[in-house]
């Protein structure tokens, strides 16, 4: 008889990790997965229970936390985007390098069987190919939070190689999703939905013709599960694993919108997060996770569209 599992999720109710904790839960049930995050539990949705309020910085809350628990699986999912990193570095680098370190050794003191950690397309940097970018592309990148995901990939190799952690991670595209994103350089593709369902004109930081890679957030929690769930002796990549689904630019994904809601308007005031997409690839080459555990996208931008402003109609009810 299989062991249940037990899963601990820190940043739940982040734009991932409230998306990820609903599906764990449907896999695996409620009870099994416990969400925490720095909010307190008076101010969470009542449907996050069971939920325990953590600061991951405090290692010896996580400790505590952990103690006598026998978690099987932790998803560890807290961290500080791209664009807000940039205001604030060192606050980035500490919550971001500082809290996997004491993820990674108190799941190997606790024997979690395995841990996942996202990263992110942010590790690739200029002079990485624009177009198809490899899985082993020059990884320079020019942000704090890119660094601290470039640096983070080889700890998670390093505890797989030398202690044998079964860590796995992901390097994200740009995530779309109905809920309201974090301070990443991508939030435009969601805050665009946004603006078209309240029927607002929408000004976009980056400019018409930057693109980028992106996914729809189904898409992303669907490659997570399927990456977990596979075996491990067929996973080659142990830093993380490149994952694309759809490349387009601002223009693309408005003309799109307009499809549905034809008074729509945009217009362009790029800052300086122009500069963050500029240094990023334009489309991913994924034939690494296709190849070992089978990855395909089921989101094109029209399946997306339409259902994003579907979902945010339901958020926003006197929309449209």
């Amino acid at each position: 008889m299989n062991t249940p599992e037990h899963i601990l999720v820190i940043g739940a109710c982040g734009q991932i990790g409230s998306e990820l904790t609903k599906a764990l839960r449907k896999k695996f049930g409620t009870e099994q997965v416990l969400a925490t995050d720095i909010r307190p539990a008076s101010a969470v949705d009542p449907e996050m229970q069971p939920y325990a309020q953590l600061n991951v910085m405090d290692k010896p809350a996580l400790s505590e936390l952990m103690q006598g628990k026998q978690f099987t699986q932790v998803y560890h999912l807290a961290a500080m985007l791209s664009a807000s990193g940039e205001r604030n570095p060192q606050a980035a680098w500490e919550l971001n390098m500082g809290s996997l370190l004491s993820v990674l050794d108190l799941c190997l003191a606790r024997g979690v069987k395995k841990v996942f950690w996202p990263s992110s397309i942010a590790v690739f940097g200029p002079d990485s190919p624009k177009q198809n970018c490899p899985q082993q592309g020059v990884t320079e990148p020019t942000t704090i939070y890119g660094i601290s995901k470039a640096a983070g990939e080889n700890w998670c190799k390093y505890y797989f190689e030398k202690h044998g952690l079964d860590v796995r991670s992901l390097r994200y595209p740009g995530l779309i999703s109905a809920g309201l994103p974090g301070g990443g350089t991508t939030d435009y593709a969601v805050d665009i939905f946004h603006s078209a369902a309240k029927e607002e004109p929408y000004t976009c930081f980056l400019s018409s013709e930057t693109a980028l890679p992106m996914m729809y957030m189904h898409d992303a929690i669907r490659a997570t599960l399927e990456l977990m769930e596979a075996p491990a002796n067929e996973l080659s990549v142990r830093t993380a694993y490149n994952l694309a689904a759809l490349s387009f630019t601002p223009d693309q994904i408005y003309q799109e919108i307009k499809k549905l809601v034809p008074d729509f308007e945009i217009n362009y005031e790029p800052d300086f997060r122009q500069e963050i997409a500029d240094s990023w690839p334009q489309s991913i080459d994924d034939s690494a996770a296709r190849k070992d555990w089978n990855w395909k996208p089921a989101y094109d931008l029209e399946r997306m569209t339409a259902e994003m402003l579907s979902a945010i109609k339901i958020l926003i009810p006197h929309s449209f």
